[in-house]
């Protein structure tokens, strides 16, 4: 998770949708365990109810629950879940803006994916390169 908090949304939020990305990137897995409350509010550098209420947040909406004793945990369907949510909420709050700016650029379908490959591509590459440049480990 990113160590950086911005000031357009209360910390809890960000931490709730921080999760939730690890959720829809396979960082989090159904039945994997949440990283524990103190823990994160150590790493972080939050008090430990705002990372309470962040994971609160996952519990009300269905994504986790709680067992005694043990922790938080990822629920079975919570992925699918949030694929549907977050597609619901993509084409309805942020695809009118993407768009209006595809047809305010006079962008055409080929390009748009031209743009994605050559992308995709090009971090490809970059990870290969960054891999190649990493120092090696001693034994």
């Amino acid at each position: 998770m990113d160590r950086e908090w911005n000031d357009s949304q209360p910390i809890y939020r960000q931490l709730r949708d921080r999760v939730v990305a690890m959720i829809l990137d396979g960082v989090l897995k159904e039945g994997d365990p949440l990283p524990s409350v103190r823990n994160v509010a150590t790493e972080y550098r939050v008090n430990p109810l705002t990372v309470l209420k962040g994971y609160q947040q996952l519990v009300d909406e269905g994504l986790v629950e709680t067992r005694r004793g043990r922790g938080m945990f990822i629920n079975v369907g919570a992925r699918s879940l949030l694929l549907q949510g977050e597609r619901q909420k993509f084409l309805g709050e942020e695809w009118p803006r993407v768009y209006a700016t595809i047809q305010r650029l006079g962008l055409r379908a080929e390009e748009l994916l031209d743009g994605a490959t050559s992308r995709s591509s090009s971090d490809a590459a970059q990870a290969k390169t960054d891999k190649s440049n990493a120092p090696e480990e001693e034994n």
